[in-house]
């Protein structure tokens, strides 16, 4: 019977649509997927692509298995995410993703409290990706996040940290760049950084201050950023703007010296948040919700 390495190489080649491409992205020799993909299609005795000469499409039966193809490798992925957390729980670790700065820079008192309560428990942090997809499947490798709230659906739960005033990100050698402070009206028609289109439609919108604009930027750069990293190498020339978090965009002009952080006086705050999921079996989990309530904004701030 077919492996996962098999169904992984299908779903790869399938997204695509030429065999070199996903032989180069699976860092595999074009010849050994080639030879993968037949065995594949002969142990189900039925053809899932039609070759061409400048790539492959899928047949009707190849449609139909490719969406059980992924179900089957995000069920897989899906385990192992479970077993690792369950064994986190079981050692007394944490594993705290974040977008933007690491947690102890941007929130020190949060996770300074949180060790005096657990002076044992092993924390560690992972930088995340702009989420992506469902939030519960960009969750699926950490405990809990720290970031500006992503899209919430049933089984996940928030607890905001900070509320704060969002601020522009821009270039010195940007127009807008000696300013003190802004409108929201100064920006809007301004050319905004691009994400990736993976990236959450609402997250990415609140970057751009669509909240505030009703639709999209008329300018996006075509940079696709998908994380902090590549958004703090896209601030680095005069190109675009962005927004972020006070907090979050001070830290970025330290770390950049030719970018400014300006605050936006008229811009709906962001809430810096705990995110994660509501069925969590470490109990470490619920200890930092615990202190992050102790020092949460009172509902006059959010």
């Amino acid at each position: 019977m077919f492996s996962q390495v098999q169904l992984r190489y299908f779903v790869t080649v399938s997204e695509e649509g030429q065999i070199t491409r996903a032989a180069k992205r699976l860092h595999i020799a074009q010849p050994a997927l080639s030879q993968a993909l037949a065995q594949l299609e002969s142990e189900l005795d039925i053809g899932l692509f039609v070759r061409h000469p400048r790539g492959v499409t899928l047949t009707a039966a190849g449609e139909a298995f490719l969406v059980k193809a992924r179900a089957a490798l995000a069920a897989e992925a899906e385990t192992v995410q479970l077993a690792l957390s369950l064994r986190r729980a079981e050692n007394g670790a944490i594993a705290v993703g974040f977008v933007g700065p690491p947690p102890a820079i941007g929130m020190p008192e949060l996770f300074a409290a949180f060790a005096d309560g657990n002076p044992e428990a092993q924390v560690s942090f992972q930088d995340l990706s702009f989420p992506c997809g469902e939030t519960s499947t960009w969750l699926a490798g950490v405990d809990v996040a720290v970031c500006h709230v992503p899209s919430v659906e049933e089984g996940l739960c928030v607890q905001p940290v900070r509320v704060e005033p969002r601020a522009l990100l821009v270039h010195r050698d940007h127009a807008l760049a000696q300013r003190s402070e802004l409108d929201v009206a100064d920006v809007l028609e301004e050319t905004f950084v691009g994400f990736h289109p993976d990236v959450q439609e609402a997250w990415a919108g609140f970057h751009c201050l669509d909240d505030h604009r009703g639709e999209p930027p008329g300018r996006l750069t075509e940079d696709d950023a998908l994380t902090t990293l590549q958004m703090l190498g896209i601030m680095s020339t005069p190109r675009a703007i962005t927004t972020a978090p006070y907090g979050d965009a001070k830290l970025a002009a330290q770390l950049l010296p030719d970018v400014e952080a300006i605050p936006l006086r008229d811009a709906a705050p962001a809430v810096v948040s705990l995110v994660w999921c509501r069925d969590t079996n470490n109990r470490l989990v619920e200890d930092l919700v615990e202190v992050a309530k102790s020092l949460a904004p009172s509902d006059d701030e959010l």
